[in-house]
């Protein structure tokens, strides 16, 4: 029978969340009284996780489907390989950690049926810790500011979307892909709905303090070209101080006549201007390091094993 619903959920280092969740997605989706499917894709993960999903799918082959990568290619990576094998006309996403609550799918799909296309989640109660939730709350301003695309919670994946939704994403073939705003930024009626966050079940998050600054460079790096932008003007803004450091230091000579503080005064110029220089040429190249991966057109990922209903490839 074709699945109604699809779901797709990232696994990394889950092992001891996985048994709990299962038991709780399976009891939300089967009140549903909708055919549906539940693809876990496990995104090279070095616990017991591969083994754990394969009792999973002994106990659920039916609706059950599993995809294993080589190795780690990230969360949003996951989710693009589970888009590109679902079978449902409504798509909806989570996490394996049970931050998300199953129960509160239906939320989403109530909205689905009224005719939205897309359904964000936006986390109420957030058990984080402060400094993930400052970092999360400049994430969204600064989003809205330069990209222009509107959610509240991009960092929550308990998300529905509709067939063709996915459909237009996965015909992007994008080597760096942010799931949440490509979503966002293809849909024509979008909605968010406030959805319950509880704490980790088992073990620790995946994003430390690096991982985040990363992260939000790289999303501004693929929507925006505010990072070039913003560039571009420090080096007008340091070009006319520089301007009238250069003007004020040869008035000064002219009444005062050789100064060698002035000396001094130019070297630290000086290394200021390298440094912007610097980072400009840094993030141009950031930019043309992402030109290069999308021209090699290398496998964005390595699927090395699929367990579904009959088949193991």
């Amino acid at each position: 029978m074709q699945p109604y619903l699809s779901i797709v959920i990232p696994v990394y280092n889950e092992e001891a969340s996985l048994p709990i969740l299962a038991e709780r997605l399976f009891t939300a989706l089967n009140h549903l009284g909708k055919p549906y499917e539940v693809l876990l894709i496990n995104d090279g993960s070095r616990d017991n996780t591969s083994s754990v999903l394969k009792k999973l799918f002994e106990q659920h082959q039916e609706v059950l489907r599993i995809f294993e990568f080589n190795r780690n290619y990230g969360q949003h990576m996951a989710i693009m390989a589970g888009f590109e094998h679902v079978r449902g006309e409504v798509i909806v996403t989570l996490d394996a950690d049970l931050q998300n609550f199953p129960e509160d799918i239906p939320l989403l799909l109530d909205k689905i049926n009224e005719g939205y296309d897309v359904v964000g989640g936006i986390r109420t109660d957030r058990q984080d810790s402060w400094w993930r939730l400052f970092f999360s709350r400049l994430h969204n301003r600064l989003r809205l500011k330069f990209t222009k695309i509107d959610m509240k919670d991009d960092g929550c994946m308990l998300r529905a979307y509709k067939r063709e939704i996915i459909d237009r994403m996965v015909a992007c073939q994008e080597h760096s892909t942010f799931v949440t705003a490509l979503a966002t930024s293809f849909a024509s009626n979008p909605i968010d709905v406030h959805v319950r966050h509880a704490a980790r079940e088992a073990g620790s998050s995946n994003y430390n303090f690096i991982k985040l600054i990363r992260y939000n460079f790289d999303f501004f790096a693929n929507f925006s070209r505010a990072p070039l932008e913003f560039f571009t003007f420090t080096g007008f803004v340091v070009a006319f101080f520089s301007f009238l450091l250069f003007i004020y230091i040869m008035v000064q000579r002219l009444i005062h006549g050789p100064d060698a503080e002035g000396v001094f005064t130019l070297f630290a110029i000086l290394y200021f201007l390298i440094g912007i220089l610097l980072m400009g040429l840094g993030i141009v190249g950031e930019y043309i390091g992402r030109i290069y991966e999308e021209v090699r057109r290398r496998p964005r990922f390595i699927i090395k094993n699929i367990l579904e209903k009959k088949h193991l490839i």
